[in-house]
């Protein structure tokens, strides 16, 4: 199929070479794009043009909404046109092929019409007719027959598939905004369907599907493809929303062919943007996927998402908080957790892909990690798996697929799975952008490749601790661990605040004195906020003589003298304040700017003591420790700590706002240390040895050059 699938895209990109001139490469999607759609649903349409133009005749006096059913039904599809014009016949008339063109387009049924709209491709009519390339398009695309019974739906999402890819490159898109290569789907797909036969198995059961960031429909489709394949008797319904106007347009058509509501696929922002907002505010799913953009800024949704956590809370979507502004893949998958079905309906599972970020980023205390307590505290993380990289169109980093549901089977309660995919890639033999690597999948044109999804499908059904796996990757057989088993609180820690006493040594210096000027306390002495420019005045001229008195003052201290006890220094300033004529009378914030200006830090001097006696603590030598959520941090502080630094303490005023315990509990799940496996430097002989052979190898091919 795959080689089928690539004829009638190298066809399409030949049909694109056409449009260079008026185009740029990187605009070429704006015509291929809907050009290919539009073919599609005219070759849908061709087996009952006849009769529903006889139906539109017939029917041309009822009511709009009564006579588009009637028409479709008569399509045979959720969707008709009116026209008399196909493709063949607009393209036999040169000369009046945009004005045809634009009334075909306006002939189809609303449904299809609003999605076509997204095409903006009127836009393009006009420009194509004056270039002289509207008829050489159309003439081009009338010769592909786009019918279902020629190219089936999968085929035709890995047409759309390769068209986007290759024009979202030419036009540079970004990293977060990328498409998933079909075996990533396949793989999610088969793990997210993994365990459910029973229900799945039930004669005209309507498991519900969504994807938040459907795109063209991938995800959806494929899904659609596994449950008919081996549960033929379920009747999936599918939801999408997207804010990209082509891929909704590509996905809306493909649904609209497929029998599927159009008004399941909404177009707009899942997070809200102030225009465009969550399409399915009341629906819960059953099975849900999605690969949002990750990596990109959620700017535009601030406002509303930061309104909803704080009206809201758990009651909306993002009450678990909100993540760093750069990367908003969090708030995608709480909005799929907002949509989960009570656990007395059979509740949802969630297969999503995210980048490295959401399984550390963020401290005790950050949204993510808030975020990731609150997903495994309530034991809705069902297990992680690590892809090899490379594996995408436009970004080659590490992804991950997060499984995540709250119907954990019983034997996984407590329990998170971590996959160690990284091995089970084969290289491509032509790179696609940075796709470089595929998961193994045999197909019928490949049938001998080794069938990595059905391995780690296994991997994941099995729920082994240590499974051990042979792995076939390029011809190489490698053993690795692919699977392991931890309990929820395993991936949790607390953040406890260590601090160290304040030491504080003083001496009257000249560095001093001018680092006392610039402290705002002193230097405000001269600053009046009076109106009246006499008062003023008067008022700045007395503060200035103020700070000329408190600098005579320390002045007068006894010089080149350290004291090495803040308590003394104190004790002799005030001695020296009382002494003063006229006394000199220090406010404490005076007194803590001189603290300031003076204070040095020393190991040797005096602890500093607050006004109950207790040690205070040095900000500066403040640190902080990350102790295992099992450990008692008494224990831990004692072995780790306190040998090292014996006049160190536990700060235990900062408690966990949850639990109150001492110290912030954090969530951090790092995946890549659990399965790394220690390599030991080769031996220094056996590296000089093949330094030896090198250098023996090049002064003989130098030899060579000179003899020749």
């Amino acid at each position: 199929m795959k080689s089928q699938f690539s004829d009638k895209v190298n066809f399409i990109f030949a049909i694109a070479n056409l449009l260079r001139g008026p185009y740029k490469p990187n605009q070429y999607g704006k015509v291929v794009l809907p050009m290919t759609v539009l073919r599609r649903l005219d070759c849908v349409l061709a087996p009952t043009r006849a009769k529903v133009l006889d139906a539109a005749a017939k029917h041309k006096d009822k009511p709009d909404e009564a006579r588009e059913k009637i028409l479709n039904k008569v399509a045979g599809q959720q969707f008709h046109n009116t026209s008399k014009l196909d493709f063949t016949s607009l393209a036999a008339d040169p000369n009046n092929l945009a004005a045809n063109l634009t009334k075909y387009m306006q002939s189809f049924s609303p449904k299809a019409r609003t999605i076509l709209d997204h095409f903006k491709f009127h836009e393009q009519i006009e420009k194509l007719d004056k270039a002289n390339r509207l008829y050489l398009i159309m003439q081009e695309f009338a010769k592909i027959d786009f019918h279902p019974n020629r190219v089936p739906p999968q085929e035709m999402g890995y047409i759309f598939e390769d068209l986007i890819r290759k024009y979202n490159e030419d036009a540079n898109e970004t990293a977060g905004d990328h498409f998933t290569p079909r075996e990533v789907i396949h793989l999610m797909v088969n793990i997210l369907f993994t365990g459910d036969g029973d229900r799945l198995i039930k004669k005209g059961f309507a498991p519900s599907i969504y994807d938040p960031t459907c795109g063209t429909g991938g995800m959806l489709a494929t899904a659609e493809d596994y449950l008919h394949e081996y549960y033929p008797d379920t009747r999936p319904e599918i939801f999408g929303q997207d804010y990209n106007d082509e891929s909704y347009a590509i996905c809306g058509s493909d649904m609209l062919v497929k029998g599927h509501s159009i008004e399941h696929i909404v177009f707009g922002d899942v997070l809200g943007d102030g225009e465009t907002e969550d399409g399915f505010p009341r629906e819960k799913f059953d099975y849900m996927l999605a690969n949002p953009p990750f990596g990109v800024e959620w700017k535009p949704e601030k406002d509303k998402v930061e309104a909803e956590h704080a009206n809201d809370g758990y009651a909306g979507r993002f009450g678990a908080g909100t993540p760093r502004i750069n990367d908003g893949s969090f708030l995608f998958l709480q909005h799929m957790l907002s949509k989960r079905k009570d656990t007395d309906k059979n509740g949802s599972r969630i297969a999503i892909v995210f980048n490295g970020s959401p399984l550390f980023t963020g401290d005790a205390g950050s949204g993510e990690s808030e975020i990731r307590r609150w997903i495994i505290e309530n034991d809705w993380l069902d297990a992680i798996i690590a892809l090899p990289n490379q594996l995408f169109y436009n970004t080659g980093i590490f992804t991950y697929i997060w499984i995540v549901t709250n119907r954990k089977a019983a034997h996984r309660t407590g329990k998170v799975q971590l996959i160690n995919a990284v091995e089970f890639y084969l290289k491509m033999r032509k790179s696609l952008g940075d796709k470089r690597n595929r998961i193994g999948e045999p197909t019928e044109d490949e049938p001998n490749l080794p069938d990595h999804i059905a391995e780690l499908t296994q991997v994941y059904g099995e729920f082994k601790h240590e499974d051990s796996r042979t792995v076939q990757s390029n011809g190489d057989t490698k053993t690795v661990i692919a699977s392991k088993i931890f309990d929820n609180t395993d991936f949790a820690y607390r953040k406890i605040t260590i601090e160290r006493p304040l030491r504080l040594k003083f001496q009257v210096t000249v560095e001093g004195i001018e680092a006392l000027r610039e402290i705002t306390a002193f230097r405000n002495l001269a600053v009046s906020k009076k109106k009246d420019k006499k008062a003023k005045a008067a008022a700045e001229t007395e503060g200035t003589t103020q700070q000329d008195q408190i600098v005579e003052l320390l002045q007068s201290l006894e010089l080149n003298h350290i004291w090495m006890d803040r308590k003394e220094f104190l004790k002799d300033l005030a001695a020296a304040c009382k002494k003063s004529s006229p006394a000199t009378t220090l406010s404490a914030p005076l007194k803590k700017a001189i603290v300031k200006a003076l204070g040095e830090r020393d190991d040797n001097a005096a602890i500093c003591l607050d006004k109950d006696g207790h040690p205070e603590a040095d900000t500066d030598l403040r640190d902080y420790e990350y102790v295992p959520f099992a450990e008692d941090i008494d224990t831990y502080f004692a072995r780790e700590v306190q040998p090292f630094v014996a006049d160190a303490w536990i700060d235990r005023t900062k408690l966990d706002h949850k639990d109150g315990l001492v110290g912030l509990v954090g969530y951090e799940i790092p995946l890549n240390r659990h399965f790394y496996i220690y390599q030991p430097p080769r031996p220094l002989n056996e590296i000089e040895a093949e330094i030896a052979a090198l250098e023996t190898a090049i002064i003989t091919e130098l030899r060579q050059v000179i003899a020749s």
